[in-house]
């Protein structure tokens, strides 16, 4: 009688995948398959083996544009938190699905097989320093206004597993209040509770601006935030209400923090970003005080209020799908309250369920009763996070870069090569002749200066590294320089946003030392 199978099948690449000719490259060049034969009857190290073929596979599937360009060929990951955890949620899936018709012969070495998966995701993280552990504020006197919040939204139809907490140094954030598996719904908010643009359509204010050029549904919904802020009979008085007088991100940076940013990419970032917040205003206003006076009140719409709700979007506010399929811009009542982390415990939202009407939070990791329960925002670089959410996460973030533009080597300066780096320490590269640097820029640099390839072993190939790596050194070490030293403990005494700048200026300092001590180290091997 023969032995039965099962197959394990993974989503092929395909084509509506933007990265798809890289990653078809990769999948090529490294064999992977997309279909895996399982026979019933596996031992522990045969399952462990089918697992890390899967996974080789999965990773790939996820791989984004960041993790594409610092990929060595003999790179089989993982390659960041976020990567993992999504990889090893999608072979959870496909054993789950399995499962429901699995033989009793088969059931063994999928649980088998799901054991192992699930002991991966239980680590991912711990290595890398990259789960942000808070510590929680006993002392707060806050607990009635946030039991209040709680008690309105789930009276409106809110369903959480989840607390509110307030956090040391971090404001408030979610902790679960049972043990949370993978897959369960940590929280799920009704349809009718989402703050969209659906809820201004039909009033006085769209009616009276919805034609002008000037106007998005975006910033018609900022200017209704800032008069329902302050209707004392408002259906989110209470969401309102327990709202910060202050969101502390990049976009309120003070002159002394923005001068200790002097001279990095995020300085000049920073000043168009708060120019184009200056401009929208000056745009809007006073032409809809003298246009619309019955509908914009001055002492409602001023500068200071509409920096608040611009920041109250930038740092609150989530892209969603709605149930009519429509991607709306939108603020979530409890949801907003999940703090990012690099390893989140939930990585995929943003559709409302069709049946249920409502927006569900599943988790992609395991959460302890008690333990902050961390969302996704993105694959943000820090100074991303910093600009619109006013902090910088612990731990090694991948996708912290310093972009490079060459010049074509035929001079012409509208064929530009990006290329970019990141702190060296993250290379996980077995190949020779790299330096712990990213692979396509060793590989530009060479080419550039009409170097021997990497298959080329003799003097003369050594010499053109030297010439790379000295070229690299060229434009990394006026950077540090330009950094100057750190101020190290001084932070702490530093107001909030001069403490920030300093902090983001400290981690440039790391990326770029990384680079330099990698230079270095290899020329000194190529002196061997």
């Amino acid at each position: 009688m023969a032995q039965e199978n099962l197959k394990i099948c993974l989503p092929p690449l395909t084509q509506d995948d933007q990265f798809y000719t890289e990653k078809k490259r990769l999948s090529d060049a490294r064999g992977l398959r997309y279909e895996f034969m399982l026979p019933v009857s596996l031992s522990d190290d045969e399952i462990v083996k089918v697992f890390n073929q899967i996974i080789q596979t999965a990773r790939l599937i996820h791989m984004d544009e960041i993790e594409l360009y610092f990929v060595d060929d003999d790179d089989f990951g993982p390659f960041s938190p976020r990567n993992e955890l999504g990889s090893l949620n999608l072979i959870l899936r496909e054993v789950d699905c399995l499962l429901l018709t699995a033989s009793q012969q088969a059931i063994q070495v999928l649980q088998d097989l799901r054991n192992v998966t699930l002991l991966k995701l239980q680590s991912v993280g711990t290595t890398s320093g990259a789960v942000d552990q808070m510590v929680i504020d006993e002392s707060s006197n806050n607990m009635e206004e946030d039991n209040s919040l709680l008690t309105w939204a789930k009276n409106n139809g809110v369903r959480s597993k989840l607390n509110i907490a307030r956090f040391k140094g971090a404001g408030r954030g979610l902790i679960a209040s049972d043990d949370l598996s993978v897959g369960d719904v940590a929280l799920e908010i009704p349809e009718s509770l989402i703050i969209s643009e659906d809820l201004i359509v039909g009033s006085d204010m769209y009616n009276a601006i919805k034609d002008l050029e000037i106007m998005t549904s975006d910033t018609m919904l900022t200017l209704w935030t800032m008069q329902e802020r302050f209707k004392p009979d408002s259906k989110f008085k209470i969401y309102f209400d327990t709202l910060s007088d202050n969101f502390y991100t990049g976009l309120s940076f003070g002159i002394e923090a923005l001068a200790a940013l002097e001279g990095t990419l995020l300085f000049e970032e920073l000043m168009q970003y708060k120019e184009h917040l200056r401009q929208q205003y000056d745009m809007l206003f006073p032409m809809l005080f003298s246009d619309y006076p019955d509908t914009f009140k001055k002492e409602i719409y001023t500068w200071d209020r509409f920096l608040w709700a611009c920041e109250l979007f930038y740092s609150n506010s989530m892209k969603v799908i709605f149930s009519d399929g429509k991607l709306k811009t939108c603020l979530l009542p409890v949801a907003g309250l999940l703090n990012h982390s690099l390893c989140p415990h939930i990585l995929h939202y943003g559709r409302v369920d069709p049946t249920t009407r409502s927006l569900k939070f599943p988790l992609s990791r395991p959460c302890e009763r008690g333990q902050q329960c961390y969302l996704s925002y993105g694959s943000y670089s820090s100074s991303h996070l910093l600009t619109f959410y006013g902090f910088i996460p612990k731990g090694y973030n991948y996708y912290d870069f310093i972009p490079l533009d060459f010049d074509a080597a035929d001079g012409d300066s509208s064929a530009k090569s990006e290329h970019m780096v990141r702190r060296t320490q993250l290379s996980t590269s077995n190949g020779s002749h790299t330096y712990c640097l990213p692979y396509k820029l060793i590989v530009h640099l060479r080419n550039a200066l009409s170097c021997a390839d990497l298959t080329d072993s003799a003097s003369d190939g050594k010499e053109t590294d030297k010439e790379v790596l000295q070229t690299i050194l060229s434009i990394f070490n006026p950077m540090l320089e330009e950094l100057g030293a750190s101020d190290g403990p001084a932070w702490e005494n530093s107001s909030w946003d001069v403490k920030l700048a300093l902090e983001f200026k400290e981690l440039q300092r790391i990326i770029i030392s990384s680079v330099v001590a990698s230079c270095n180290s290899g020329l000194e091997l190529l002196k061997l």
